[in-house]
């Protein structure tokens, strides 16, 4: 009899969704970059609106970032790639590929971009 507690599935076998917050932004694990997709020549994800830091890929020989439809995608093609910013934890992404956003919050009156 296989005990249950034991073995925990891991993300992939339940079909959950890999996400980090990392700051002002959402990062989330996606099956593939879209057809289309084009490469962005910088290896900042985003620059912080208040205080100009920015999320970013800590060696640019690890990742690249993509852009389709205004979406931005980041790929990682090594074996893990650091996601770093002055004021957050390190995040480290393993290979794969990535979908980012701002993140957003609910007011009374509207729902406003989190600012870092």
């Amino acid at each position: 009899m296989t005990n249950l507690l034991s073995s925990k599935p891991s993300p992939q076998e339940t079909g959950a969704t890999l996400m980090w917050r990392h700051g002002d932004i959402m990062v989330a694990a996606v099956p593939a970059l879209p057809e289309g997709a084009f490469l962005l020549p910088s290896r900042v994800l985003v620059y912080g609106q208040a205080t100009g830091h920015s999320h970013r890929i800590e060696d640019p020989g690890t990742a690249d970032l993509y852009e389709r439809n205004g979406v931005r995608y980041v790929h990682v093609h090594a074996r893990e790639a650091r996601l770093i910013h002055e004021e957050h934890r390190t995040i480290v992404l393993p290979q794969g590929v990535y979908r980012f956003w701002h993140q957003r919050e609910y007011t009374p009156n509207a729902i406003v971009r989190v600012v870092d």
